[in-house]
């Protein structure tokens, strides 16, 4: 990652809510084949989420901890702030001097965007602006949120927008929570209504209706030079699993996420 950091654009894309049984099962099954042309292997990584609900995980990933491989480790990290007795920090970490790695790739001369999506990034509040105002630009719409059915594609069009509006020898650092798997996502589901209510099947919905304009986002970010990508889930949620609803539990279906990395090389 110390080639990395300064020579490429970066992208953290986090798939809000999503389980990792069922990427695993639509990228399987080939429902997802604009995400699974970028997984190595056309499969993703199984992983453990550093937190179980968006605030705490977030906050954990922008300090470094990504998602852990589900594995006994140690597992040494993309991404570390300096501390003593780091057992995760190895010679191809990124290291830096600051609480969280937002500040230091501005440090490093990254333009930091943050394209928010649930309600931790709807700047409405003073918690809601914690996370945002880690970025040097923040943009979060009502058209981005948990209610909208067409939350992505409103979030590639803004994504679209910073990455045209940038000279070309900036380097961007650009975040996107994407908020289209959380509930409520009955309305990515033909036929679901929300007297019925969510389900594994509109969960899976959401994640083909992101797969479907992913790959706008993917060319964006590679449209001025290549980009390295980390696209994973910041927690689980249930749907009636052992009697459990929702996250910010110790659900195994909470705690397990999807997660992978890759370049994304420029056009010709």
């Amino acid at each position: 990652m110390n080639e990395v950091v300064g020579r490429d654009d970066l992208l953290l894309l986090t798939l809000d809510t999503l389980r990792y049984d069922v990427a695993a099962e639509l990228a399987a099954a080939g429902r997802l084949p604009n995400l699974a042309a970028r997984l190595p292997g056309g499969v993703w990584e199984k992983r453990h989420a550093p937190g179980s609900f968006t605030y705490a995980s977030h906050q954990a990933m922008f300090a470094g901890f990504l998602p852990t491989p589900a594995a006994p480790g140690p597992h040494p990290r993309l991404f570390a702030s300096r501390f003593a007795g780091s057992e995760t920090t190895a010679g191809r970490t990124f290291v830096f001097d600051t609480p969280d790695l937002v500040s230091a790739l501005a440090d490093r001369g990254y333009r930091t965007v943050c394209v928010g999506g649930v309600g931790f990034f709807n700047k409405q509040g003073a918690l809601g602006s914690v996370l945002p105002g880690l970025f040097q630009e923040s943009h979060w719409e009502p058209e981005f949120s948990v209610a909208s059915p067409t939350s992505f594609e409103a979030q590639v069009t803004r994504a679209e927008e910073v990455v045209a509006a940038l000279p070309a020898e900036q380097r961007l650092f650009l975040f996107l929570n994407a908020s289209a798997l959380h509930q409520p996502n009955w309305f990515h589901l033909p036929g679901a209504t929300r007297e019925a209510g969510d389900s594994l099947a509109t969960h899976a919905a959401a994640l083909e209706y992101i797969d479907r304009h992913v790959g706008r986002l993917f060319a964006a970010m590679s449209a001025r030079r290549r980009c390295f990508a980390v696209v994973c889930s910041d927690h689980g949620t249930t749907y009636g699993d052992d009697g459990y609803t929702g996250h910010r539990l110790g659900h195994e279906a909470v705690w397990t996420v999807p997660y992978s990395h890759f370049f994304l090389e420029p056009s010709a």
